[in-house]
């Protein structure tokens, strides 16, 4: 059996119809790419379409001011893709003359572009032959020639990178790249893959070894680290409330966020309130404070659990960086505090 002929019929019979496989425009597969950076298709489907019509060129998304940007992504998290996104569409037109860069070895130079997304881009666009190696493709190799290398190792990137770049089509990259990434993700599931029915079933050393589930091998992540998250959502009387630009660095940079008090253990109603009897945006003013949700919400990163509490603190004035309630929707937030915004709805403050 030929992996590489069989992949690409049975590619040629199951593909899904998606609009980023019916254009070569290297600035539309380089977004479709970014986006789909950590997200599944389902997911990212909408967030491309919203893109391509409110940025239809990369002109287009270089002139956006990047808070634009930032609420337009709002919702798909990794907000360093967004950042990255219009930094580098910035970079091509002002530096680049607006023209993409038409090799691996020079999109991969680009802000934000790893060896995946610049083999995509480049057999996409520009038919070279250099293979893609995403979750899908570490997938189908480490169980079809049972590979037990973990795949988030360097070793592991170069022995899956060095196969999948022997096995691709050199006449067709493009078709071979996708055609393997759409197996993974339709035939070769993560959980419960239909093996009976797969045309690979009867060369498969992890099907023949029955270790389907072991592969493919990842080296477990450091624990997620644990945080108390109190946002304070303010409310004056005429209707005004606080909003925080994160600076520095850190996945939520220049998202925008109610005032947070973080603490080492969840916080009781009466220690926050002699907390906040200090505090610079009450000005000595009384206040109310009520906790909303009734148990923290957790919300996981990659890296720490959040258990977050929003405290709502209504007062008579503010007067320090505050916005109107009416405009509260135009900031780009986390989704965190995007679902508190849509639970809460402000607009009946």
């Amino acid at each position: 059996m030929n992996f590489t002929k069989t992949i690409i019929h049975w590619y040629s019979i199951n593909k899904r119809s998606l609009p980023w496989r019916e254009t070569q425009n290297p600035y539309k597969i380089w977004l479709s790419e970014i986006i789909l950076q950590q997200t599944q298709v389902k997911q990212g489907l909408p967030y491309y379409e919203a893109f391509v019509s409110k940025y239809p060129t990369i002109y287009n998304l270089a002139k956006a001011p990047e808070s634009d940007v930032l609420k337009l992504w709002q919702g798909l998290g990794y907000y360093s893709r967004a950042r990255n996104l219009h930094a580098t569409a910035k970079h091509i037109v002002n530096e680049l003359q607006g023209e993409f860069p038409n090799t691996y070895n020079q999109i991969i130079k680009l802000k934000g572009v790893g060896d995946y997304t610049a083999s995509a881009i480049a057999s996409i666009c520009f038919n070279e032959v250099t293979a893609v190696v995403d979750g899908n493709v570490y997938r189908v190799l480490s169980r079809y020639f049972n590979i037990d290398t973990p795949i988030n190792s360097s070793q592991g990137a170069k022995e899956f990178k060095a196969l999948a770049q022997e096995l691709i089509d050199k006449k067709q990259p493009a078709t071979f790249n996708q055609a393997i990434m759409e197996f993974g993700a339709k035939q070769c599931t993560p959980k419960n893959p239909d093996c009976t029915n797969c045309p690979l079933n009867e060369n498969c050393l992890a099907l023949s070894k029955q270790n389907i589930d072991q592969l493919p091998v990842k080296i477990k992540a450091a624990k997620a680290q644990k945080k108390h998250f109190n946002f304070l959502v303010f409310i004056s009387d005429d209707g005004k409330t606080i909003l925080e630009k994160r600076e520095g660095k850190g996945i939520w940079q220049n998202l925008y966020q109610f005032p947070l008090i973080e603490t080492e253990k969840s916080i009781s109603e009466k220690s926050l309130r002699n907390t906040l009897k200090n505090n610079s945006l009450l000005s000595n003013q009384k206040f109310s404070l009520t906790l909303y949700n009734s148990k923290p919400i957790i919300h996981k990163l990659s890296h720490q659990h959040l258990y977050t509490n929003f405290w709502i603190i209504t007062v008579k004035t503010l007067n320090t960086n505050t916005i109107n309630i009416s405009n509260i929707h135009t900031y780009p937030v986390p989704i965190l505090i995007g679902n508190f915004i849509e639970s809460f709805n402000f607009d009946f403050v």
